[in-house]
């Protein structure tokens, strides 16, 4: 799933190439793909892109009047910026096309995953849409806060991938941020003394700032099927840790699994896996 880095530098990118064109048509590729009713995307044609933005892991493009078109990629979307825009539907990958300029320029929303959760909302001046429900940035004085003072008792790595707790963490960036705290998965936040708590900060910013730095090396859009492998631990199971040379471990949920070290993070102490235990029995 795109997180923080890859959709800050994708909106970097975006407002590079799209910044001061009128939208010029819109094409609705994935008919449940569309979050919102009203207003209709059609009040948008004509209307000039101010700015790309991004509010956690979704991308907000700004259009005068204060009318704004958020995107979600979800677990598997992905965006190409075309030029010239094609012809094509996208197959049964479509999520929806936006032309801009001269119709010499579109961005294409696909999914290639099969939950089909990619989204796309239109918003009036004054709605924050969903973007009312996310928690602090990371960058953040309340992130800090939090993590520094809070009582929390979920683990460290459920609240840090709680988009209403802090915006724009997934998995990836969960799972090398506890890595570099040497904090295991399933600690909670109440349990972390001063140093911990400190540790934990520094590392999500770290990890999300060297993210970014390597996200920014890409061009053009966001269309790889697969993203993620400059991570350090996050999806290397079975590969040396590269700090003490362990083996990386996992933890298997149903839809997703978490990386870690267990010498660096867990005391050695390997933890228990509810999908092999299943099979086990």
């Amino acid at each position: 799933m795109p997180e923080l880095p890859q959709m800050q530098a994708l909106a970097e990118r975006l407002d590079d190439a799209l910044r001061g064109r009128e939208l010029t048509g819109w094409e609705p590729l994935g008919f449940t793909a569309l979050k919102t009713v009203e207003p209709a995307p059609d009040t948008l044609v004509g209307r000039r892109l101010e700015r790309v933005t991004r509010r956690g892991k979704y991308l907000v493009f700004e259009f005068e009047e204060g009318r704004r078109v958020l995107v979600h990629l979800s677990q598997a979307g992905r965006l190409d910026l075309e030029a010239p825009p094609k012809r094509t539907r996208g197959g049964k990958r479509g999520v929806v096309r936006l032309r801009f300029g001269d119709a010499d320029t579109a961005v294409l929303v696909r999914e290639y995953g099969t939950e089909r959760k990619a989204a796309w909302w239109v918003l009036a001046p004054g709605d924050d849409g969903p973007l009312a429900r996310l928690g602090p940035e990371p960058d953040a004085a309340a992130f800090e806060d939090l993590v520094l003072h809070g009582t929390d008792r979920r683990r460290i790595h459920t609240l840090l991938r709680d988009q209403a707790t802090v915006a724009g963490v997934g998995r990836g960036y969960a799972d090398d941020a506890l890595w570099r705290a040497r904090l295991s998965p399933y600690a909670t936040l109440a349990s972390l003394d001063a140093e911990q708590r400190r540790a934990l900060v520094a590392a999500v910013r770290c990890v999300l700032a060297d993210g970014l730095e390597r996200e920014r090396t890409r061009t053009g859009g966001l269309s790889e099927p697969k993203l993620g492998g400059h991570f350090e631990v996050h999806g290397r199971t079975g590969t040396p840790c590269p700090r003490c040379g362990d083996t990386l471990r996992r933890v298997s949920y149903d839809a997703y699994e978490v990386s870690y070290c267990p010498r660096c993070q867990t005391a050695d102490r390997v933890l228990a896996d509810r999908r092999l235990s299943r099979l086990v029995k």
